[in-house]
């Protein structure tokens, strides 16, 4: 048997669910039964498609946009649609206008979904995209704070594109990569997908109401502070509840503020050599950083978050937990510790 490391040596494993969120955790389950939430009852949502927002200048944006890895998918006098490599046909909505978050999007899995979706309350009608790649339906319905929330069906897949290189790493005992040198292109981080995007809310127990018991949303973590003696949760990270299947550690959050607003918007990327590359890339350009390069504690994500030109915060991500319908709920204490692993000191900005 090879000998352990020294304790004050650092390390890192992946470490089974039930392990890594600890005693203080719950059953997705149970935590759906307490909340007296009838599953069979919400709205199914299979993934999550793109973010929508208003900018006063739309060839300001997408200069960004396109440094921050996204191609134009298609554009008019007042609209831009960007895409990514994967399998969405884009990742992210822009409308001319003044500086507004118009909601996030998700897929539902059926027609029916989407039926129901527009006789909530304040919902939309059904209307179709006519002008959007891959067409489709959407129905917007407003949440407790009167954010929109977006749902689509009926899109066509968009052609595919191909994937970045899987590399092979070597490492101290195991090198697999003999003859083979790495090297790299500079330039912006391609993106793949969205991976989640995040509010402040001054009506954080409707908000999760709302979500949870409308969508098939459910809780991975709560983040609390003490209280009298107990948890007051005051953010929540949450995914897709599509059973068995292994979804994002988060799709979605919930953090309770003093004002209502988007937090930020993340994009998936497909490794840490291309995100790193993109970090380079957006910093020669002369873009603001809020916070990274780092890794976060809860989700895993290797991030860096970015301001974009109309005051947005937009953050790469890459290596994130997937987590399935039997990985426990966790309740972690706020603090910085829980934020971060490694990286530079959590900006005043990022918890703004």
């Amino acid at each position: 048997m090879a000998p352990e490391l020294p304790q004050d040596f650092n390390s890192g494993s992946a470490v089974p669910d039930m392990v890594a969120v600890g005693s203080d955790n719950i059953p997705q389950a149970s935590w759906l039964k307490e909340r007296n939430i009838d599953t069979a009852a919400r709205i199914r949502l299979i993934k999550l498609s793109h973010v929508w927002y208003q900018h006063p200048d739309l060839n300001e944006i997408t200069t960004f946009l396109t440094d921050f890895g996204m191609t134009v998918a298609k554009k008019t006098d007042n609209e831009v649609w960007y895409r990514g490599y994967g399998p969405d046909n884009y990742v992210y909505h822009a409308t001319k206008g003044d500086k507004r978050f118009l909601g996030g999007t998700f897929e539902v899995a059926t027609l029916e979904d989407l039926q129901r979706a527009a006789e909530l309350p304040g919902a939309s009608e059904i209307r179709d995209l006519k002008d959007a790649p891959g067409g489709g339906q959407i129905v917007t319905v407003p949440d407790p704070e009167g954010i929109p929330c977006n749902l689509i069906f009926g899109q066509k897949p968009p052609a595919p594109r191909h994937p970045p290189e899987i590399l092979a790493l070597n490492y101290g005992e195991s090198k697999g990569r003999v003859r083979k040198f790495q090297r790299f292109q500079p330039g912006p981080a391609a993106v793949y997908k969205l991976g989640h995007f995040g509010i402040c809310t001054t009506k954080y127990e409707e908000m999760l109401t709302f979500y949870t018991k409308t969508f098939n949303i459910v809780p991975s973590d709560f983040i609390y502070v003490p209280n009298d003696g107990k948890k007051q949760v005051v953010t929540t990270f949450a995914h897709l509840d599509l059973k068995s299947q292994a979804v994002d550690h988060h799709s979605f959050f919930l953090s309770a503020n003093p004002t209502t607003h988007v937090h930020h918007c993340s994009f998936e990327v497909h490794d840490y050599d291309t995100q790193q590359l993109g970090h380079q890339w957006l910093a020669e350009k002369g873009y603001k950083l809020v916070w990274g390069l780092g890794r976060h504690v809860l989700g895993s994500q290797i991030f860096d978050y970015w301001w974009d030109t109309t005051g947005n915060m937009v953050e790469h991500y890459a290596d994130g937990d997937l987590v399935t319908s039997e990985t426990p709920i966790a309740y972690v204490a706020a603090g910085h510790e829980s934020l971060a692993v490694w990286g530079p000191e959590l900006p005043s900005d990022f918890l703004a």
